[in-house]
Protein backbone atom coordinates (compact mmCIF):
# COMPACT_ATOMS: atom_id res chain seq x y z
CA UNK A 1 0.00 0.00 0.00
CA UNK A 2 1.27 3.51 -1.29
CA UNK A 3 1.58 5.64 2.02
CA UNK A 4 2.55 9.34 3.01
CA UNK A 5 6.29 7.85 3.48
CA UNK A 6 6.63 5.81 0.45
CA UNK A 7 5.70 9.38 -1.17
CA UNK A 8 8.42 10.73 0.50
CA UNK A 9 11.28 8.87 -0.38
CA UNK A 10 10.28 8.10 -3.96
CA UNK A 11 10.47 11.90 -4.07
CA UNK A 12 14.04 12.26 -2.51
CA UNK A 13 15.20 9.49 -5.28
CA UNK A 14 14.53 12.06 -7.77
CA UNK A 15 18.10 13.03 -8.53
CA UNK A 16 18.86 9.98 -8.19
CA UNK A 17 17.38 9.12 -11.20
CA UNK A 18 18.11 12.63 -13.23
CA UNK A 19 21.78 11.81 -12.45
CA UNK A 20 21.08 8.35 -14.48
CA UNK A 21 19.14 9.32 -16.89
CA UNK A 22 18.45 6.79 -20.25
CA UNK A 23 21.17 4.78 -18.86
CA UNK A 24 18.81 3.60 -16.21
CA UNK A 25 16.26 1.82 -18.39
CA UNK A 26 18.94 0.86 -21.03
CA UNK A 27 20.36 -1.16 -18.39
CA UNK A 28 16.64 -2.33 -17.04
CA UNK A 29 15.78 -2.88 -20.45
CA UNK A 30 19.38 -5.51 -21.22
CA UNK A 31 18.68 -7.00 -17.53
CA UNK A 32 15.27 -8.10 -18.55
CA UNK A 33 15.97 -9.37 -22.33
CA UNK A 34 18.71 -11.37 -20.80
CA UNK A 35 16.61 -12.95 -17.73
CA UNK A 36 13.08 -12.89 -20.30
CA UNK A 37 13.89 -13.45 -23.75
CA UNK A 38 10.71 -14.85 -24.78
CA UNK A 39 9.49 -10.73 -23.78
CA UNK A 40 11.24 -10.01 -27.35
CA UNK A 41 8.14 -11.34 -28.88
CA UNK A 42 6.43 -8.19 -27.70
CA UNK A 43 8.69 -5.45 -27.13
CA UNK A 44 9.45 -3.40 -30.29
CA UNK A 45 13.66 -4.60 -30.47
CA UNK A 46 13.86 -1.71 -33.38
CA UNK A 47 13.45 0.82 -30.80
CA UNK A 48 15.50 -1.11 -28.32
CA UNK A 49 18.94 -0.23 -31.33
CA UNK A 50 17.59 3.15 -31.92
CA UNK A 51 17.44 4.23 -28.24
CA UNK A 52 14.28 5.76 -28.37
CA UNK A 53 12.11 2.95 -25.71
CA UNK A 54 14.46 3.48 -23.54
CA UNK A 55 14.69 7.75 -23.39
CA UNK A 56 10.56 7.04 -23.45
CA UNK A 57 10.69 5.04 -20.55
CA UNK A 58 13.18 7.48 -18.69
CA UNK A 59 10.78 10.24 -19.05
CA UNK A 60 7.88 8.14 -17.73
CA UNK A 61 9.43 6.81 -14.73
CA UNK A 62 11.05 10.48 -14.18
CA UNK A 63 7.76 11.80 -15.03
CA UNK A 64 5.88 9.20 -11.89
CA UNK A 65 8.53 10.17 -9.43
CA UNK A 66 7.65 13.82 -9.78
CA UNK A 67 3.58 13.69 -9.74
CA UNK A 68 3.45 10.80 -7.47
CA UNK A 69 1.45 13.17 -5.24
CA UNK A 70 -1.05 14.36 -8.31
CA UNK A 71 -1.19 11.23 -10.37
CA UNK A 72 -3.97 13.42 -12.15
CA UNK A 73 -1.33 14.83 -14.45
CA UNK A 74 -0.51 12.09 -15.97
CA UNK A 75 -3.71 11.21 -17.04
CA UNK A 76 -3.78 11.28 -20.31
CA UNK A 77 -0.24 9.63 -20.65
CA UNK A 78 -1.70 7.01 -18.97
CA UNK A 79 -4.42 6.43 -20.96
CA UNK A 80 -1.53 6.57 -24.16
CA UNK A 81 0.02 3.96 -22.83
CA UNK A 82 -2.93 1.85 -21.78
CA UNK A 83 -3.93 1.65 -25.37
CA UNK A 84 -0.57 0.94 -26.64
CA UNK A 85 -0.53 -1.88 -24.43
CA UNK A 86 -3.79 -3.54 -25.20
CA UNK A 87 -2.43 -3.58 -28.82
CA UNK A 88 0.71 -5.74 -27.76
CA UNK A 89 -1.24 -8.01 -26.00
CA UNK A 90 0.31 -7.15 -22.06
CA UNK A 91 -1.24 -9.03 -19.55
CA UNK A 92 -0.90 -8.69 -15.60
CA UNK A 93 1.62 -11.45 -14.81
CA UNK A 94 3.80 -8.81 -17.40
CA UNK A 95 4.11 -6.36 -14.66
CA UNK A 96 5.04 -8.37 -12.17
CA UNK A 97 8.50 -9.10 -14.28
CA UNK A 98 8.59 -5.20 -15.16
CA UNK A 99 8.68 -4.42 -11.72
CA UNK A 100 11.00 -7.59 -10.86
CA UNK A 101 13.60 -6.14 -13.30
CA UNK A 102 12.62 -2.31 -12.72
CA UNK A 103 13.91 -2.74 -9.01
CA UNK A 104 16.88 -5.22 -9.47
CA UNK A 105 18.16 -2.02 -12.03
CA UNK A 106 17.42 0.37 -8.90
CA UNK A 107 19.79 -1.89 -6.63
CA UNK A 108 21.96 -2.45 -9.00
CA UNK A 109 23.22 1.13 -10.37
CA UNK A 110 22.84 2.67 -6.85
CA UNK A 111 23.82 -0.01 -4.77
CA UNK A 112 24.58 2.56 -1.88
CA UNK A 113 21.63 4.67 -2.23
CA UNK A 114 19.34 1.98 -2.32
CA UNK A 115 18.44 1.09 1.04
CA UNK A 116 15.36 -1.45 2.37
CA UNK A 117 13.65 2.03 2.93
CA UNK A 118 14.08 3.01 -0.69
CA UNK A 119 13.41 -0.50 -1.91
CA UNK A 120 9.79 -0.85 -0.51
CA UNK A 121 9.38 3.22 -1.39
CA UNK A 122 10.00 2.40 -4.63
CA UNK A 123 8.16 -1.42 -4.31
CA UNK A 124 4.50 0.31 -3.29
CA UNK A 125 5.06 2.89 -5.80
CA UNK A 126 5.60 0.54 -8.46
CA UNK A 127 2.63 -1.86 -7.24
CA UNK A 128 0.00 0.87 -6.98
CA UNK A 129 1.16 2.21 -10.36
CA UNK A 130 0.55 -1.33 -12.10
CA UNK A 131 -2.26 -1.75 -10.80
CA UNK A 132 -3.88 1.31 -12.53
CA UNK A 133 -2.53 0.08 -15.82
CA UNK A 134 -4.33 -3.36 -15.25
CA UNK A 135 -7.56 -2.04 -14.39
CA UNK A 136 -7.27 0.64 -17.25
CA UNK A 137 -6.37 -2.43 -19.61
CA UNK A 138 -8.59 -4.87 -18.49
CA UNK A 139 -11.51 -2.35 -18.79
CA UNK A 140 -10.59 -1.60 -22.24
CA UNK A 141 -9.79 -5.65 -23.18
CA UNK A 142 -13.42 -6.08 -22.05
CA UNK A 143 -14.86 -2.88 -23.77
CA UNK A 144 -13.11 -4.62 -27.21
CA UNK A 145 -14.75 -7.98 -26.47
CA UNK A 146 -18.31 -6.36 -25.91
CA UNK A 147 -18.19 -4.21 -29.39
CA UNK A 148 -20.27 -6.00 -31.73
CA UNK A 149 -17.58 -7.57 -34.12
CA UNK A 150 -15.15 -6.55 -31.14
CA UNK A 151 -12.93 -9.15 -30.10
CA UNK A 152 -10.01 -9.73 -27.23
CA UNK A 153 -6.54 -11.27 -28.21
CA UNK A 154 -5.24 -11.82 -31.56
CA UNK A 155 -7.69 -12.27 -34.58
CA UNK A 156 -6.41 -13.80 -38.06
CA UNK A 157 -7.17 -11.35 -40.92
CA UNK A 158 -6.40 -11.97 -44.30
CA UNK A 159 -4.74 -9.53 -47.23
CA UNK A 160 -8.33 -8.26 -49.26
CA UNK A 161 -6.39 -5.89 -50.77
CA UNK A 162 -2.72 -4.20 -51.79
CA UNK A 163 -2.78 -0.52 -53.16
CA UNK A 164 0.65 1.79 -53.64
CA UNK A 165 -0.25 4.89 -52.61
CA UNK A 166 3.24 7.10 -53.27
CA UNK A 167 7.30 6.02 -53.15
CA UNK A 168 7.27 4.19 -49.61
CA UNK A 169 3.35 3.51 -49.05
CA UNK A 170 1.21 0.77 -49.23
CA UNK A 171 -2.17 -0.09 -48.07
CA UNK A 172 -3.54 -3.23 -47.03
CA UNK A 173 -7.02 -3.75 -46.88
CA UNK A 174 -7.80 -6.13 -44.39
CA UNK A 175 -10.87 -8.19 -43.80
CA UNK A 176 -11.49 -10.99 -40.94
CA UNK A 177 -10.89 -14.82 -42.21
CA UNK A 178 -13.79 -16.04 -40.18
CA UNK A 179 -15.37 -13.50 -42.63
CA UNK A 180 -17.98 -12.18 -39.09
CA UNK A 181 -18.38 -8.35 -38.49
CA UNK A 182 -15.44 -6.24 -37.20
CA UNK A 183 -15.62 -3.05 -34.37
CA UNK A 184 -15.62 -0.23 -35.75
CA UNK A 185 -13.57 2.73 -34.48
CA UNK A 186 -12.71 6.28 -33.54
CA UNK A 187 -10.76 7.73 -36.80
CA UNK A 188 -6.97 8.21 -35.69
CA UNK A 189 -6.85 5.33 -34.08
CA UNK A 190 -4.37 2.02 -34.79
CA UNK A 191 -4.34 -1.31 -34.60
CA UNK A 192 -1.83 -4.02 -33.45
CA UNK A 193 -0.37 -6.01 -36.10
CA UNK A 194 1.47 -9.61 -35.27
CA UNK A 195 3.62 -11.37 -37.51
CA UNK A 196 6.81 -13.86 -38.18
CA UNK A 197 9.09 -12.06 -40.76
CA UNK A 198 10.71 -14.84 -42.58
CA UNK A 199 13.97 -13.25 -41.16
CA UNK A 200 13.07 -12.42 -38.20
CA UNK A 201 13.89 -14.58 -34.99
CA UNK A 202 11.00 -13.09 -32.99
CA UNK A 203 7.47 -12.83 -33.48
CA UNK A 204 7.08 -8.74 -34.34
CA UNK A 205 3.86 -6.41 -33.13
CA UNK A 206 3.52 -2.97 -34.91
CA UNK A 207 1.11 -0.88 -34.05
CA UNK A 208 -0.24 0.90 -37.91
CA UNK A 209 -2.71 3.84 -38.07
CA UNK A 210 -6.17 2.79 -39.64
CA UNK A 211 -6.49 5.29 -42.70
CA UNK A 212 -10.01 5.28 -43.91
CA UNK A 213 -13.29 5.54 -41.77
CA UNK A 214 -15.05 2.76 -40.47
CA UNK A 215 -16.90 0.89 -43.13
CA UNK A 216 -18.03 -2.06 -41.17
CA UNK A 217 -16.71 -5.03 -43.38
CA UNK A 218 -12.75 -4.27 -43.54
CA UNK A 219 -9.54 -2.25 -42.35
CA UNK A 220 -7.36 0.08 -44.25
CA UNK A 221 -3.89 0.62 -42.93
CA UNK A 222 -1.28 2.47 -44.58
CA UNK A 223 2.45 1.34 -44.05
CA UNK A 224 5.48 2.85 -44.67
CA UNK A 225 8.79 0.74 -45.99
CA UNK A 226 11.02 2.03 -43.44
CA UNK A 227 14.70 1.63 -43.03
CA UNK A 228 17.91 -0.13 -44.90
CA UNK A 229 19.51 -3.94 -44.69
CA UNK A 230 22.24 -3.43 -42.78
CA UNK A 231 25.72 -5.82 -43.05
CA UNK A 232 24.46 -7.62 -40.06
CA UNK A 233 21.54 -8.85 -42.36
CA UNK A 234 19.41 -7.03 -39.91
CA UNK A 235 17.42 -3.60 -40.14
CA UNK A 236 15.03 -1.00 -38.79
CA UNK A 237 11.41 -1.86 -40.75
CA UNK A 238 12.09 -5.43 -40.69
CA UNK A 239 8.16 -5.70 -40.62
CA UNK A 240 7.59 -2.96 -42.88
CA UNK A 241 9.67 -4.86 -45.51
CA UNK A 242 7.91 -7.91 -45.04
CA UNK A 243 4.77 -6.83 -45.64
CA UNK A 244 5.69 -4.41 -48.41
CA UNK A 245 7.75 -6.93 -50.02
CA UNK A 246 6.96 -10.82 -49.06
CA UNK A 247 2.89 -10.72 -47.81
CA UNK A 248 0.25 -10.78 -51.25
CA UNK A 249 -3.30 -10.76 -51.55
CA UNK A 250 -4.62 -13.56 -49.86
CA UNK A 251 -2.14 -13.91 -47.08
CA UNK A 252 -2.82 -13.93 -43.72
CA UNK A 253 -1.95 -11.80 -40.66
CA UNK A 254 -2.81 -11.55 -36.90
CA UNK A 255 -4.86 -8.36 -35.76
CA UNK A 256 -5.31 -6.85 -32.34
CA UNK A 257 -8.72 -4.49 -31.92
CA UNK A 258 -8.70 -0.77 -32.49
CA UNK A 259 -6.69 1.30 -30.25
CA UNK A 260 -5.61 4.26 -29.16
CA UNK A 261 -6.09 8.19 -27.56
CA UNK A 262 -5.68 10.46 -30.65
CA UNK A 263 -8.87 10.60 -32.55
CA UNK A 264 -11.00 13.16 -34.06
CA UNK A 265 -13.09 14.22 -31.81
CA UNK A 266 -16.50 15.72 -33.52
CA UNK A 267 -16.92 19.35 -32.95
CA UNK A 268 -19.18 22.21 -34.37
CA UNK A 269 -15.66 24.03 -34.70
CA UNK A 270 -13.63 24.55 -37.31
CA UNK A 271 -11.12 21.80 -37.90
CA UNK A 272 -7.57 21.71 -39.27
CA UNK A 273 -5.71 18.71 -40.04
CA UNK A 274 -2.05 19.36 -40.56
CA UNK A 275 0.07 15.91 -41.97
CA UNK A 276 3.87 15.48 -42.99
CA UNK A 277 4.57 12.13 -44.85
CA UNK A 278 3.40 8.98 -43.41
CA UNK A 279 1.83 10.69 -40.85
CA UNK A 280 -1.23 11.32 -42.77
CA UNK A 281 -2.77 7.58 -42.70
CA UNK A 282 -4.83 8.84 -39.41
CA UNK A 283 -5.45 12.01 -40.44
CA UNK A 284 -6.93 10.30 -43.59
CA UNK A 285 -9.34 8.80 -41.52
CA UNK A 286 -10.46 11.80 -40.08
CA UNK A 287 -10.60 13.54 -44.09
CA UNK A 288 -13.48 10.72 -44.78
CA UNK A 289 -15.12 10.76 -41.87
CA UNK A 290 -15.62 14.56 -41.99
CA UNK A 291 -16.46 14.51 -46.07
CA UNK A 292 -19.14 11.09 -44.60
CA UNK A 293 -20.63 13.60 -42.32
CA UNK A 294 -20.37 17.01 -44.87
CA UNK A 295 -18.46 18.87 -42.64
CA UNK A 296 -17.52 21.93 -44.48
CA UNK A 297 -15.34 24.25 -42.32
CA UNK A 298 -12.25 21.82 -42.52
CA UNK A 299 -8.95 23.10 -43.54
CA UNK A 300 -6.18 20.13 -45.26
CA UNK A 301 -2.27 21.02 -44.71
CA UNK A 302 0.15 18.40 -46.06
CA UNK A 303 3.77 18.07 -46.63
CA UNK A 304 6.34 15.69 -47.72
CA UNK A 305 9.69 15.63 -49.51
CA UNK A 306 8.57 15.27 -53.41
CA UNK A 307 5.43 14.77 -55.48
CA UNK A 308 6.47 10.83 -55.85
CA UNK A 309 5.72 10.85 -51.71
CA UNK A 310 2.30 12.27 -51.65
CA UNK A 311 0.96 10.03 -49.96
CA UNK A 312 -3.07 9.60 -51.40
CA UNK A 313 -2.62 12.69 -53.31
CA UNK A 314 -5.87 11.89 -55.93
CA UNK A 315 -7.84 10.34 -52.73
CA UNK A 316 -7.20 13.71 -50.53
CA UNK A 317 -7.49 15.63 -53.86
CA UNK A 318 -11.56 14.00 -54.26
CA UNK A 319 -12.35 14.11 -50.59
CA UNK A 320 -11.40 17.77 -50.56
CA UNK A 321 -12.82 19.41 -54.04
CA UNK A 322 -15.78 17.39 -53.31
CA UNK A 323 -16.51 18.84 -49.53
CA UNK A 324 -14.42 22.77 -51.09
CA UNK A 325 -12.43 22.48 -48.39
CA UNK A 326 -9.20 24.84 -47.74
CA UNK A 327 -5.99 23.18 -48.47
CA UNK A 328 -2.26 23.56 -49.61
CA UNK A 329 0.40 21.27 -50.22
CA UNK A 330 4.00 21.62 -49.72
CA UNK A 331 6.52 19.91 -51.32
CA UNK A 332 10.12 20.00 -49.67
CA UNK A 333 12.05 19.74 -53.13
CA UNK A 334 10.33 22.78 -54.65
CA UNK A 335 8.03 24.85 -51.87
CA UNK A 336 10.05 24.51 -48.51
CA UNK A 337 9.11 23.80 -45.33
CA UNK A 338 5.61 24.12 -44.49
CA UNK A 339 4.50 27.84 -43.17
CA UNK A 340 1.31 28.62 -41.81
CA UNK A 341 1.92 32.16 -41.55
CA UNK A 342 0.95 32.30 -45.37
CA UNK A 343 -2.68 31.06 -44.51
CA UNK A 344 -4.90 33.73 -44.33
CA UNK A 345 -8.11 32.17 -42.87
CA UNK A 346 -6.54 29.81 -40.43
CA UNK A 347 -8.95 29.71 -37.41
CA UNK A 348 -6.58 30.78 -34.83
CA UNK A 349 -9.22 31.37 -32.04
CA UNK A 350 -11.72 28.63 -32.92
CA UNK A 351 -9.92 25.75 -34.64
CA UNK A 352 -9.56 22.55 -33.72
CA UNK A 353 -5.81 21.02 -35.20
CA UNK A 354 -4.67 17.41 -35.53
CA UNK A 355 -1.19 16.78 -36.44
CA UNK A 356 0.74 13.81 -37.28
CA UNK A 357 4.01 13.38 -39.04
CA UNK A 358 7.74 13.49 -37.82
CA UNK A 359 8.50 14.83 -34.65
CA UNK A 360 10.87 17.73 -35.94
CA UNK A 361 7.83 18.52 -38.57
CA UNK A 362 5.22 18.58 -35.50
CA UNK A 363 7.71 20.59 -33.50
CA UNK A 364 7.87 23.40 -36.41
CA UNK A 365 4.36 23.24 -36.51
CA UNK A 366 3.91 23.46 -32.80
CA UNK A 367 5.93 26.58 -32.59
CA UNK A 368 4.59 28.15 -35.44
CA UNK A 369 0.82 27.60 -33.68
CA UNK A 370 2.04 28.95 -30.77
CA UNK A 371 3.07 32.09 -31.85
CA UNK A 372 -0.19 32.76 -33.54
CA UNK A 373 -1.65 32.33 -29.67
CA UNK A 374 -3.13 29.15 -30.54
CA UNK A 375 -3.82 27.18 -27.06
CA UNK A 376 -2.53 24.28 -26.62
CA UNK A 377 -5.87 22.65 -25.65
CA UNK A 378 -6.97 22.75 -28.98
CA UNK A 379 -3.65 21.28 -30.49
CA UNK A 380 -4.16 16.99 -30.71
CA UNK A 381 -1.01 14.66 -32.34
CA UNK A 382 -0.18 11.44 -33.06
CA UNK A 383 3.93 10.20 -32.64
CA UNK A 384 4.66 7.24 -34.65
CA UNK A 385 6.57 5.26 -31.79
CA UNK A 386 7.83 5.79 -28.40
CA UNK A 387 5.80 9.17 -27.48
CA UNK A 388 7.67 12.39 -27.96
CA UNK A 389 6.41 15.65 -26.03
CA UNK A 390 6.26 18.65 -28.62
Amino acid sequence: MLNEKHITVVKSTIPLLENAGPALTQHFYQRMFNHNPELKDIFNMTHQQTGRQSVALFEAIAAYAKNIENLSALTQAVERIAHKHTSFNIQAEHYQIVGHHLIETLRELAPDTFTPEVEQAWTAAYLFLAQVFIDREDALYQLNASLDGGWRGAREFTIDNKTVESDFVTSFELKPADGRAIAGFKPGQYLGIEVKPTNSEHVEIRQYSLSQAPNGASYRISVKREGEQSHEGNYQGVVSHFLHNELKVGDSLMVYPPAGDFYYQETDKPVVLIAAGVGATPIQAMAHTLANTHKANVSYFYACESKSEHTFADETKKLIELNNWQHQTWYRDQHGMMDLGKIVDLPIVDGEFYLCGPVAFMESVVRQLDAMNVSRESIHYEVFGPHAYL
